[in-house]
């Protein structure tokens, strides 16, 4: 269907972003709305720019990897917003293949299934330590210094090779670059030169980890920059730890708004657990507008009968796509026994999470973690006591205290 004259964004371009939810749990309502009536609206987003917004899944996959929809184009310097910074620009997020596909395979090695289980003991070790901290600290505790904070940290910071007493350190900078870079270009700007001093330093030493296999790769390579070589570092950082952190947070206080299903996750069966991550990847809503990494069409294109023009700017709503009820019925339901279907919560195509394999991993040992050893887990403040750190382009959380039932 294509659009209608009836329904905004059939003519005059709708200011995005759009008005946002009632509530943390779901998207803007003008998402359904959309989907229903104006599938491919045009949108104004903040600089000026004109867009297109893909709300249906099939458009937002499409979006997600046909190769028309370009990342590098729209991470240039005409490119529409500036989110991520330079790391929107020099990293693998903002490149196209045949780069993106050559970078990305010298990483891809370290985040294989294989892998990845290969860490899973030492990852629930990890999980099992900071439980202990958590419960020598309450009830309450926050969940966030005690275990969704410093586990995602240490698993990444270990791929890396980075030693214990640096990673907090780390970490900061890491914060910095998923600051606003407009409002404050110098902080993650100080971050990147931090993250090259350590690369020249990893580079004079050498080691077996995946920061010193990035460098050789680099090196082996004259053509690929040092300033790339930074950016995609700190990207894989950045993306190593901070949604997985948030998603943490997001799906304890989303399970704790659903008790009866909270109540009938067993912690000690592990394809249950593995169900839940896939259906809370799903549901939950880990920025405010759900949109990250804009595209700009390098040809033609049409979706939902809409015709897109070469060069113009396409946001893909990917929380929209995960409430399409074409794709996933009663959408709006979270439903911990959904048969699995593709969610576009890890993305899609050549920019699929490079470490979805491990982000599944470590929230699969979280959750079952937790539920295994806090009998009664529950959040022990309501949505009107929750703060969130400003100007960051995912939800992230000051603090999350939860309390459970003492043996």
């Amino acid at each position: 269907m294509g659009e209608s004259a009836d329904w905004p964004g059939a003519e005059e371009p709708v200011p995005y972003p759009l008005a946002p939810a009632a509530t943390i749990y779901h998207p803007s309502p003008d998402y359904a709305m959309f989907r229903e009536n104006c599938p491919v609206p045009r949108i104004l987003l903040p600089d000026g720019t004109v867009a297109y917004l893909a709300t249906r899944y099939a458009d937002v996959r499409s979006v997600l990897t046909d190769p028309r929809f370009s990342r590098a184009a729209a991470a240039g310097p005409n490119r529409p917003t500036r989110e991520l910074g330079s790391l929107a620009e020099d990293s693998l997020i903002g490149m196209d293949p045949p780069l993106h596909t050559r970078i990305r395979r010298v990483v891809s090695h370290a985040f294989t299934v294989r892998r990845v289980e290969e860490l899973r003991p030492r990852v629930a070790a990890m999980v099992s330590e900071m439980i202990d901290g958590m419960q020598a600290a309450g009830p309450p505790a926050d969940l966030i210094t005690h275990l969704s904070a410093p586990l995602p940290v240490n698993v990444i910071s270990e791929l890396f090779g980075i030693a214990q007493a640096d990673r907090e350190q780390v970490r900061q900078w890491s914060d910095a670059l998923v600051g606003d870079w407009d409002a404050d270009p110098e902080a993650p700007q100080a971050a990147l030169a931090a993250f090259g001093e350590m690369i020249a330093e990893r580079r004079h030493r050498g080691g077996d980890d995946l920061m010193s296999a990035l460098i050789e790769a680099w090196d082996a390579h004259p053509d690929l920059t040092e300033r790339q070589l930074i950016s995609v570092t700190a990207g894989i950082f950045v993306g190593g730890h901070e949604t997985t952190t948030n998603q943490i947070n997001l799906f304890m206080l989303l399970l704790d708004r659903h008790p009866d299903q909270l109540r009938a996750l067993r912690g000690d069966d592990p394809r249950a657990i593995a169900a839940a991550v896939e259906e809370l990847s799903r549901f939950i809503q880990l920025g405010d507008n759900g949109v990250l990494l804009p595209r700009v069409t390098v040809a033609e294109v049409e979706l939902s009968g809409v015709r897109i023009p070469a060069g113009c700017a396409v946001l893909p709503a990917i929380v929209s796509g995960n409430r399409d009820e074409a794709e996933f019925a009663n959408a709006g339901r979270l439903d911990l026994a959904r048969a699995q279907a593709q969610h576009l919560g890890f993305g899609a195509g050549p920019h699929h999470c490079l470490g979805a394999a491990l982000a599944r991993m470590e929230l699969q040992e979280a959750l079952g973690g937790l539920l295994r050893r806090l009998h009664g887990l529950r959040v022990a403040v309501d949505d009107h006591d929750l703060r969130f750190k400003p100007g960051l382009v995912v939800r992230s959380l000051e603090s999350l205290p939860v309390t459970w039932d003492r043996p």
